[in-house]
């Protein structure tokens, strides 16, 4: 993400005035959130910058149920999946309500209310410290935990995705959590909107050849595009 954005590319992309992009990029400014230059805004927001869960979960909303949709598509009867903290996972948590014979653990509470009460799926949640906002269970507990199942699906969140820097995201007792399912899954699925493309956060998760499938819902820019084809990487776009 190139941090820096000017009025004429939002105002095309979001389908909205010029006025209005720069009444909101005054009011962003004020909220100390970007810094108003000539054209345009700068982000001044550094990369340790953490988007709330209850924020993440009202933004590209449409984007990612459709990515939801379509990564739950890759979903098998019988299946042992493990999903990852996330808006996208909780969206995939959604879509996963009526299907039958699945086993799921997930280090998310939020996850686990929404598949508590279905007969079809066995839940697992991990033990652990509740991360205060996530509500995910962090700590060794939680990570000697996932250590010991080997899942046939791991459907990852990140906080961002490049093609140096590989997967990232903002906290390290997070990152550690995701490190312990990535170990045993079988097979490992990102789900990602188009705003993690070219996004470094403060802590590596993993090189990009640790994930077999993306699924998100634009074709991803040339570089982080050449880079997922070097690394075998197939990229679904959830149109």
């Amino acid at each position: 993400m190139q941090g820096t954005v000017r009025v004429t590319e939002l105002a095309k992309l979001l389908h909205v005035t010029e006025m209005t992009i720069r009444r909101d990029l005054s009011q962003l400014e004020r909220e100390g959130l970007v810094k108003r230059v000539h054209g345009g805004g700068i982000s001044v927001r550094g990369r340790s910058y953490e988007p709330t869960l209850a924020l993440r979960n009202t933004v590209h909303i449409e984007e990612k149920r459709r990515i939801a949709q379509r990564a739950a598509e890759l979903v098998m009867e019988g299946d042992f999946i493990a999903l990852d903290v996330g808006s996208t996972t909780y969206e995939l948590a959604r879509c996963l309500t009526g299907r039958r014979n699945l086993t799921i653990i997930t280090p998310s509470l939020l996850i686990a209310t929404v598949l508590a009460n279905h007969p079809d799926i066995r839940l697992i949640v991990p033990g652990g410290i509740v991360r205060f906002g996530e509500t995910s269970m962090i700590g060794e507990l939680s990570q000697r935990a996932l250590e010991m199942f080997h899942v046939d699906r791991l459907f990852l969140g990140v906080g961002g995705i490049d093609a140096e820097a590989g997967l990232t995201e903002y906290n390290w007792d997070d990152t550690l959590v995701k490190q312990a399912m990535l170990k045993t899954a079988k097979q490992v699925i990102a789900v990602a909107d188009f705003s993690k493309f070219d996004r470094i956060a403060t802590v590596e998760i993993a090189p990009l050849n640790w994930i077999d499938i993306l699924v998100t819902d634009q074709p991803p820019p040339l570089a982080l595009s050449e880079a997922f084809e070097k690394a075998h990487i197939h990229v679904i776009v959830a149109e």
